[in-house]
């Protein structure tokens, strides 16, 4: 009997299953429709206490194009983490969905959900991780890129958000040399630098943590950003625009990388804060690349998770 998979963090897929994820999810952008495991349609449950965009439209595409049925469901909208607790709700929905998507506040939550679950369950946004955006990152990096291993990917801002935990240990798992950079106390947690050592030392990666901006920069093959003010954080916005100036990835900055260097930014974007609009919307800028890749991204996580847990069969995906 399978053991269900989940995606609730980065470190959830080992090296050679998300490259395998990776090498499906280019299968998939070649072939947008060639892949069918929710077939049926089977209903795919997708969660949102937080608002969303790319993340919204990009699963609800993804599960359609592969012969499914998106449910979304906003914060209010049902009864989970109110009225019912995370355990029941998740004991009624693996008896009416295939998978369960959920883009919400504390990873507690998350972690409950799958732990009740014997669907998939999948992170599409915690306060701490964002490891479906990664792959659709990392899928951009090989396009650009060719590879992923031994590339050096700099990220500069707010160095204790979810994004750069993500960055951070879904790149030393692609074999990168990830350089962090952000100001004192604004600094990923020593227990995200200690998991992102331990999966470097299998992948020949590394991991820099620094607060100079200019240090991290040096040579990047790929540079990384986020907004400055993420959500519920808006009455720090002043502090955060000062705190962060240093950060800023702008057309000089980009100088001390290399000189084909791609910058990424997981959008929204504000322009003349943490990126400069001659950056993003200049030639060296993947961005609606990236955002695109969310759907081919998302559809081979959600693939490869049923095939996995032996909910669904494909001979084409590689395990």
């Amino acid at each position: 009997m399978s053991t269900t998979r989940h995606f609730l963090t980065d470190l959830d897929f080992t090296p050679d299953e998300q490259s395998k994820v990776l090498d499906l999810a280019a299968a998939m952008k070649a072939d947008k429709y060639g892949y069918q495991p929710f077939a049926g349609p089977q209903t795919v449950a997708v969660f949102f206490d937080k608002t969303s965009t790319r993340t919204r439209v990009s699963f609800h595409a993804g599960i359609a194009e592969l012969g499914g049925s998106p449910l979304i469901i906003n914060s209010g909208e049902s009864q989970l983490g109110h009225k019912e607790s995370i355990a029941d709700s998740a004991k009624v929905l693996e008896r009416m969905v295939s998978t369960i998507v959920w883009r919400t506040y504390a990873q507690s939550g998350l972690e409950e959900m799958a732990a009740n679950s014997s669907v998939p369950v999948i992170n599409a946004l915690s306060d701490d991780y964002h490891p479906c955006q990664l792959i659709a990152d990392l899928l951009t990096v090989r396009e650009h890129k060719g590879a992923t291993q031994g590339l050096k990917m700099a990220y500069l801002g707010d160095a204790a958000n979810n994004m750069a935990n993500s960055y951070l240990l879904a790149g030393v798992t692609a074999g990168m040399h990830v350089a962090i950079a952000g100001p004192e106390g604004y600094l990923p947690a020593e227990s995200i630098i200690n998991a992102a050592q331990e999966r470097a030392a299998l992948t020949g990666g590394s991991v820099t943590i620094t607060t100079d901006a200019l240090a991290a920069l040096k040579d990047a093959d790929v540079v990384v950003t986020d907004t400055w003010v993420s959500m519920g954080q808006e009455d720090e916005k002043e502090a955060r625009l000062k705190l962060f100036t240093d950060y800023s990835v702008t057309a000089e900055a980009m100088k001390l990388a290399s000189h084909d260097a791609i910058v990424l930014h997981c959008l929204p974007a504000y322009r003349g804060y943490e990126i400069s609009a001659e950056v993003i919307d200049g030639p060296q800028s993947v961005v609606f690349d990236e955002a695109e890749n969310r759907v081919h991204a998302q559809k081979a996580v959600m693939t490869w998770l049923m095939v996995a847990s032996g909910l669904a069969e494909d001979a084409r995906v590689e395990l």
